[in-house]
């Protein structure tokens, strides 16, 4: 009788094992699947951020690239004329007046520190100091070289 319940038993056991494995194994392969699924959603919201950074940077250029081709027309059309002589005239006048006025008033602010320094006791020396800063070295820098420097490559470019 022990032999009849040991081999139900073992019999039972036996078939029940393989579906246990099986069980196991599915068990297995779904979180295999699982861990794939997420791994392929990362890899896709990293390709998706790609792909917008890309198109930021298609947008930037395209951006630039119109910005450039605005500020293009909008020199061409500065030195278009209009066809109407005292227009014309006048419009070819507004660059120098605005310059020779910028170059008086700046000297003026300069001649009237330094003048007033001297007046209020203070040397020659350090009241020249006082009317010229570093500010004015890069300033006298920044024109000397587009005046010179700039016009000869323009020249060498030619």
């Amino acid at each position: 009788m022990i032999e009849t319940l040991l081999g139900g038993l073992l019999g039972g056991a036996f078939r029940l094992a393989p579906e246990i494995l099986k069980w196991l194994d599915r068990k297995g392969e779904r979180s295999h699947e699982l861990a794939m699924q997420d791994r392929l959603l990362a890899f896709e919201k990293l390709r998706g951020a790609q792909r917008m950074t890309e198109i930021g940077a298609g947008a930037d250029a395209a951006w630039n690239v119109g910005a450039l081709e605005t500020l293009r027309e909008a020199v061409a059309a500065q030195g278009r004329t209009s066809g109407v002589k005292w227009a014309d005239a006048l419009s070819t006048t507004v660059r120098p007046v605005v310059t020779y006025l910028f170059v008086l008033m700046y000297a003026g602010v300069k001649l009237s520190t330094f003048v007033g320094s001297v007046q209020s006791g203070v040397g020659f020396g350090p009241a020249l100091l006082a009317a010229w800063s570093e500010a004015d070295q890069a300033l006298l820098a920044g024109i000397l070289n587009y005046r010179f420097l700039n016009r000869t490559l323009e020249k060498g470019l030619r």
